[in-house]
C-alpha cells in the first residue's frame, strides 16, 4: 500500500507545483502567498509519504485531498484535478491493502510448505 499511496501523493507534488504557476496569473493573489501555499502542500505530499506506515498517515493522506480540492476555488481546474487525486488515492489505499493482505497470505503459504 505504501508504494502506491507514495506514488500518488508524489504525483501529487507535482500537480500542486504546476497550480502554483497557474495561480501566478490571477492578479488577485500575491505571490508570496501562492508559493507559502503551494510551497507548504508540497513539502506536506513528500512528509507524507514517510507516515504512510504508521497510524493516521492515511487519514492525514484524505485530508491532503480534500485540500487539494478545496483549492479550486483559488484554481478552478483543481476541482477536477483534486478530484481524480482523491480518486486515485481511494484507489491506492483499497487495492494496495489488498495487494498487501496477497503478499501476506503467499508469505504464510510458503512458510508453511516442508522445505524440500
Amino acid at each position: 500500500m505504501r508504494t502506491l499511496c507514495a506514488s500518488t501523493l508524489i504525483g501529487e507534488f507535482f500537480v500542486i507545483a504546476f497550480a502554483g504557476l497557474v495561480a501566478m496569473k490571477d492578479p488577485g493573489l500575491a505571490a508570496t502567498t501562492v508559493w507559502t501555499v503551494c510551497g507548504i502542500g508540497m513539502l506536506l505530499s513528500v512528509l507524507l509519504c514517510g507516515t504512510l506506515g504508521r497510524r493516521g498517515g492515511v487519514e492525514l493522506g484524505w485530508a491532503l485531498q480534500i485540500a487539494l480540492i478545496a483549492s479550486g476555488f483559488a484554481v478552478p481546474l483543481m476541482f477536477f484535478m483534486g478530484a481524480l487525486f482523491a480518486a486515485l488515492w481511494w484507489a491506492s489505499v483499497h487495492y494496495g491493502r489488498k495487494i498487501d493482505e496477497a503478499k501476506a497470505r503467499f508469505a504464510a503459504q510458503a512458510e508453511a510448505q516442508p522445505q524440500a
